[in-house]
């Protein structure tokens, strides 16, 4: 019901393309943990990948898909010392220097734009 942004079908479409996979564990109780969480549900996290520039970098590739401006947190649990825009080749972009903040990145999104972030963590 409603528009395509309310009936949730991207979350859906996902959870049918992309179904979970699950694997045996053992009995211990493991507390809930998400690497990677983003604030708005217009902005689809689509990629994490290791970084060519070696184990510690990793780049995160985002999308705005509600086809509206909106300003989003991406948080993680990643100990990040440094988040910089990049391109499609993992270079980073001039003046696309990202500031950590206590509430994550904050990220800017026009519609339909993607972001690649390279986040480097701390060893």
């Amino acid at each position: 019901a409603g528009s395509f942004q309310e009936a949730g079908v991207i979350q859906q479409a996902y959870s049918l393309n992309f179904p979970l996979h699950v694997v045996p564990a053992s009995h211990a109780q493991c507390p809930a943990w998400s690497a990677f969480s983003v604030s708005s549900p217009a902005i689809v996290l689509e990629t994490v990948k290791q970084a060519g520039a070696g184990p510690e970098a990793v780049v995160v590739r985002l999308y705005e898909a509600h086809g509206s401006t909106v300003t989003a947190w991406l948080q993680t649990s990643l100990p990040i010392k440094e988040a910089m825009l990049c391109d499609l080749l993992e270079q980073p972009l001039e003046g696309g220097h990202l500031p950590l903040e206590k509430q994550g990145l904050r990220l800017s999104f026009t519609p339909f734009r993607v972001l690649s972030i390279l986040l480097l963590q701390s060893c």
